[in-house]
């Protein structure tokens, strides 16, 4: 034993030089992910309220402002196409992308490629300043409408709350509004999670219909209100499952950005889900999606909501407070709910006979002296001693990477 002990002495004496260089070449990567994750993991910390229902007298109707005149207009909020930098998550360009839109009925189509603002191959007043924010390894991802530039600062790994909410506070400053992509997607984001974060004006719906929406229910159930809206996260429309399968139908008088922009902004609109019709027989997936049912009129008279559409609805649901069932009425082309003093919000969700499924945005309670609409429920603020200390041990972090790179690289 001891003679193998002093052979291996011996070897790495003689090979010290080697043994070194192959030290350092492995460790490279190592030091340069921990600064990547040091670095931009800085944040604010925040103070998260506790859930608190809606709740007032008044009722906030979301479709108050609807004018039948201009119909609807369905489109896709959320599309990749190819760019010019090196993150191309989509082979084809954005005019390619658009004609394919075009055949199966849609009326608009924005672009959404992550941290690059694209120009709209309509040109004109077609294309919305819009963007996706985030490269981070937990797909936290964010849309942002009306910036003015990308915000190229992300958390590379975004693993706390607090972390996620500064992200949208910070993308919030230069923008109209920002969107939370695809929640129920993004690990360590579940119900508690949901309960704090706030700040979106919109929220992408679940791709899973099994789960009825239940992260967007988390957050209304918390107070946090937020319009739903559906989109493809389109990324190759060559697969028929991925192209016409949620779009978002909004009521506006043109399909320009700035129509466009006010329409989600106050709520005019709601969300559509399709099935793959045809099953990858993409002229009956057109002819279909030509035939879809509509919404034809949505409001509140006093204190009841009522929704009508363009065919009958195998059923039509009233859901509330905790995912709770509020009404529900079958084979029907119209429904009624009067919400009662308990209910702190409704929305409404349309099944029909060949798949389809319509959503609408929430009427919810809110104080109507003390705010202007259930947005204003703001539900968190900085904690400043904490931020403070979470940075400086960030700091620390970074001084100690520091020496172990000083000493690994000049002194061995």
């Amino acid at each position: 034993m001891k003679n193998i002990w002093r052979h291996i002495k011996e070897w790495v004496k003689h090979h010290s030089r080697g043994v070194r260089i192959a030290t350092k070449v492995a460790l490279t990567p190592i030091f340069i992910i921990l600064l990547l994750f040091v670095i931009t993991s800085v944040s604010a910390v925040y103070d998260f309220g506790q859930p608190k229902p809606f709740s007032g007298e008044a009722i906030y109707n979301p479709y108050a402002d609807v004018d039948t005149t201009y119909g609807w207009k369905r489109g896709n909020l959320h599309t990749h196409t190819r760019v010019e930098g090196v993150f191309n998550e989509c082979d084809e360009s954005p005019a390619r992308v658009y004609e394919e839109y075009m055949k199966y009925g849609y009326d608009f189509v924005q672009f959404s490629n992550h941290n690059e603002i694209t120009p709209h191959p309509q040109g004109g007043d077609k294309g919305i300043s819009l963007y996706e924010h985030g490269f981070n390894l937990l797909k936290f991802h964010i849309n942002v409408y009306g910036s003015s530039q990308t915000t190229l600062f992300d958390h590379a790994l975004p693993i706390f709350d607090f972390q996620r909410q500064y992200q949208i506070d910070m993308l919030s400053k230069d923008a109209i509004m920002v969107q939370f992509n695809h929640p129920q997607r993004v690990p360590g984001v579940d119900r508690k999670s949901l309960e704090r974060i706030g700040g979106y004006r919109l929220m992408e719906l679940t791709r899973d219909i099994k789960k009825e929406n239940r992260e967007w229910d988390w957050a209304l159930s918390a107070g946090h209100y937020s319009f739903g809206l559906h989109n493809d996260d389109l990324h190759d429309f060559k697969k028929s499952k991925n192209i016409a399968i949620r779009s978002t139908v909004i009521n506006a008088p043109s399909t320009s950005a700035e129509d466009i922009t006010e329409a989600l902004y106050e709520g005019r609109f709601y969300a559509l889900y399709t099935p793959d019709f045809g099953n990858g027989d993409m002229s009956v997936k057109v002819e279909k999606n030509l035939t879809v049912p509509y919404i034809e009129e949505i409001g509140m008279r006093g204190d009841t909501i009522y929704v009508s559409f363009t065919e009958s609805a195998d059923s039509i649901k009233f859901t509330g407070q905790n995912q709770r069932l509020l009404h529900c009425a079958y084979n029907c082309d119209k429904a009624y709910y009067a919400m009662g003093k308990e209910d702190s919000y409704a929305r409404i969700t349309a099944y029909f006979a060949d798949g389809e499924r319509i959503y609408s945005n929430p009427f919810a309670r809110y104080d109507n002296e003390l705010m202007e609409s259930p947005f204003e429920n703001r539900q968190h603020s900085v904690n400043t001693p904490l931020t403070i200390l979470f940075n400086l041990v960030l700091l620390a972090l970074l001084a100690g990477i520091g020496v172990a790179i000083y000493r690994v690289y000049f002194k061995w």
